[in-house]
């Protein structure tokens, strides 16, 4: 058999590759692709200009009016093809973007100043406080009014030195401001004020008394010797100052000189008071 059997053997090989072959390269009848009939093909005359193009460039373009397929490429030179595919834009969640919040800036230059704007209405009014704490004591408070009258029911004689007649019936005396004891009126409240002063004359006798401020006699009241008494008076104004004192002094006894009164009747009588106060305007 030595060189005969490979003889054979591919022999065999080609007759089975030639009995085989046309069945292998047959295509199933459903992947056939129809064929068109020979004679229905358009002469190239009466076809558009983009078909004849396609057909020239393999027939990558796509028709009018005919969407590509996804997966189709497309060339630059083809006739209404875009030049990229249009991709759909990103919508982004601006919400998940926002950062934390920054530390606040430094305060800006002041503007200008505006117009002043129409009144408002007037408010309800708000309710009632609460009750304040008690203040601190003020100064004391001087009394603008001064007032006084006084009289006397002793008879009184002179002497050899000066008297300060002295009043024993108090009529009225505003803030004790006349002193019964001294005989004196002390100011108090400084400002003008108004003086009147009446006595009986004793018959056969002379009177003679002065109206003093302070140490200085102001007015004299004077009356001569008669064979009958009479009632004299006399009466001024005047401006005083704080701590001022007006009193009645009986003159010393170079000549007899006396007053006259009894427990029964008030003959003598010393009054005043404020007109008109300093610290007013």
């Amino acid at each position: 058999m030595g060189s005969r059997g490979p003889a054979r053997v591919v022999a065999c090989c080609l007759l089975l590759a030639f009995a085989c072959g046309p069945v292998l390269g047959r295509v199933p009848p459903d992947q056939e692709e129809p064929q068109e009939p020979e004679g229905t093909e358009e002469p190239l005359r009466d076809r558009d200009p983009a078909e004849r193009a396609e057909d020239r460039h393999g027939g990558y373009g796509p028709r009018q009016g005919e969407e590509p397929p996804a997966s189709r490429c497309y060339r630059c030179c083809d006739p209404g093809a875009p030049l990229y595919p249009s991709v759909p834009v990103p919508q982004i969640n601006i919400t998940i973007l926002k950062g934390e919040k920054g530390d606040r800036g430094l305060r800006g230059l002041q503007g200008k100043l505006g117009r002043p704007g129409a009144a408002g209405v007037r408010g309800h009014a708000g309710p009632k406080g609460q009750k304040g704490s008690a203040g601190a004591p003020g100064d004391r408070c001087k009394s603008h009014y001064a007032a006084f009258s006084v009289g006397r029911r002793k008879p009184l004689h002179s002497d050899a030195y000066y008297q300060t007649v002295v009043f024993d019936t108090e009529f009225v005396n505003l803030y004790g401001h006349f002193n019964m004891f001294t005989g004196k009126f002390y100011c108090y409240v400084p400002g003008v004020y108004f003086f009147s002063l009446n006595v009986h004359t004793w018959n056969q006798k002379e009177t003679y008394l002065h109206v003093m401020r302070n140490a200085e006699p102001v007015v004299i009241l004077y009356a001569q010797v008669s064979d009958r008494s009479i009632m004299q008076s006399q009466s001024l104004m005047l401006a005083l100052g704080e701590q001022d004192e007006v009193w009645v002094r009986l003159f010393r006894g170079e000549r007899e000189n006396a007053v006259f009164s009894d427990e029964f009747d008030t003959y003598i009588t010393f009054s005043g008071y404020l007109v008109k106060p300093a610290a007013e305007p």
